[in-house]
């Protein structure tokens, strides 16, 4: 499915991308319409509920689900979204995939937590086996957001501004020991529909919920073709929605070309079709070496 695959697509502005690099994230308001946070909201809390009665929910009733749009086919114009997916084709190029997505629900939490330490970078070994200070980016992530978290204390992403650019942060010797938010932490607040876009490097960590406002959210995460996927979605060519999906959509799904390593590591931009639709546009600012051919 895709709403708006004949909406023209703009690049990120010079100061969005200099805000960008400063902080390690971005956040856009009003990126979803009331009826797209309606049809997002209602697939991931009807995919809860299924969940549910299978017994797989975590503690206080929460759900984090891997492969975002295996489980919920409804989010696929999430991934290509002209207002959300052009920070992703402007930082990282045209030969990139989602290797990694997932959506949350978290309900309200009664009774105080312990200040355990949750602060990570995505990207798991990547971060233990790149040698480099800072290490790269290699990736970047949309963050949708599907519930009111105008305010503080209700499951808001909480980010270290700047911290993209640090590979360690001083925490506890182990997860089980409490531990202080490091200093300068800030609580994301946003309105449902509003995109954060954050450098997986950026540490992070989500909040508690204490109000009875249910956090939700959809989270996808992009990065070259030549890295390989976490989703489950080698089946999805076979399923009934495949064909509904555009071709952007369906590279983004790891469905672009003839599957061999050559052309996931893009030697042909001809048959990819993000690269196809950047240059029916005109978009490919040969200023941004990821959007070089």
């Amino acid at each position: 499915m895709s709403l708006l695959a004949e909406q023209t697509w703009t690049p990120m502005t010079a100061e969005e991308r200099a805000r960008f690099d400063r902080d390690g994230f971005l956040v856009i308001p009003a990126v979803l319409t009331e009826d797209e946070v309606a049809i997002a909201r209602t697939a991931i809390l009807r995919t809860k509920e299924k969940v549910a009665r299978e017994g797989g929910l975590g503690a206080n009733g929460a759900l984090h689900q891997l492969s975002a749009v295996t489980n919920n086919p409804e989010l696929a114009f999430l991934l290509d979204h002209p207002k959300a997916f052009k920070y992703i084709w402007s930082i990282l190029g045209w030969n990139v995939h989602v290797y990694h997505s997932h959506v949350d629900v978290h309900p309200q939490i009664h009774e105080q937590q312990k200040e355990w330490w949750h602060w990570h970078q995505d990207g798991g070994r990547q971060n233990r086996e790149l040698e480099t200070d800072p290490r790269p980016r290699m990736s970047v992530k949309l963050a949708y957001w599907l519930s009111d978290v105008s305010e503080t204390g209700r499951g808001n992403f909480t980010v270290l501004p700047g911290s993209h650019l640090t590979n360690w942060l001083p925490g506890p010797p182990s997860r089980g020991v409490p531990w202080p938010q490091p200093e300068g932490a800030l609580q994301i607040t946003a309105n449902p529909g509003d995109l954060v876009v954050f450098d997986r490097r950026l540490w992070h960590a989500r909040s508690d919920n204490y109000s009875p406002i249910t956090r939700v959210g959809a989270f996808f995460g992009y990065t070259y073709r030549w890295v390989a996927g976490r989703d489950e979605v080698a089946d999805l060519p076979n399923t009934p929605e495949w064909a509904s999906f555009t071709p952007v959509q369906q590279q983004l799904l790891g469905g672009a070309g003839d599957g061999s390593g050559d052309h996931a590591w893009g030697h042909y931009p001809e048959t990819t079709p993000l690269y196809g639709e950047l240059k029916r546009q005109g978009l490919l600012d040969s200023s941004i070496p990821a959007l070089i051919p």
